[in-house]
């Protein structure tokens, strides 16, 4: 795909309606942030991925991976990627689903007594797919990009980073999604 100096060339309709990343809450988001405006969230903090754990899944993730790279968002990334990004597209990820099946109990979207739900990319044999936003982070941005990206996606157990085949217009792109783990109890296909 060429070169494009304005992100939202393909997508002008877009441009006011995703949030501006160097404003975005989600470019400094981190678990001290976190405990810092809510001191009961310390209490979970055994729960949370340390750095040194969130850095090696993006390391794993990524050690195949050169030049450009493509983030496919299905949920709160759609609107707020706070990612430096040189295009957004739309796209679609055909064999995955759009699904409410991450339980949060800890306070962040729900508690004990009246859980919240999370988005999660989710594996389904036979639905039609999932249509998001795929957003293109210059190769140069990679590194410090990702290292943002992880710090919101990877907070906790929950998601599985993995690259996925995607279709963007008439072309068929690897993107990198984060999917449903179903090894972590508070994801909840059942729902």
């Amino acid at each position: 795909m060429p070169e494009l100096t304005d992100p939202f060339a393909h997508h002008p309709e877009l441009r006011d309606r995703i949030a501006d990343t160097e404003t975005s809450y989600f470019r400094t988001f981190n678990v001290e942030a976190i405990i810092a405006a809510d001191p009961k969230q310390e209490a979970f903090r055994d729960w949370v991925h340390t750095d040194a754990q969130r850095e090696a899944i993006r390391a794993e993730a990524l050690a195949d991976h050169s030049g450009d790279l493509w983030v496919f968002g299905y949920g709160s990334l759609m609107w707020d990627p706070a990612l430096r990004f040189a295009e957004v597209r739309r796209a679609h990820v055909a064999g995955h689903a759009r699904r409410l099946i991450l339980v949060d109990t800890r306070g962040g979207r729900g508690t004990k007594e009246a859980p919240g739900l999370f988005a999660t990319l989710d594996a389904v044999k036979g639905c039609d797919g999932c249509e998001g936003l795929a957003f293109r982070i210059a190769a140069a941005d990679v590194e410090a990009e990702t290292e943002i990206l992880f710090r919101r996606e990877m907070i906790a157990p929950g998601y599985l980073a993995r690259f996925v085949p995607a279709r963007i217009g008439d072309a068929d792109i690897r993107v990198l999604a984060f999917i449903a783990d179903h090894d972590v109890p508070d994801v909840r296909p059942d729902l």
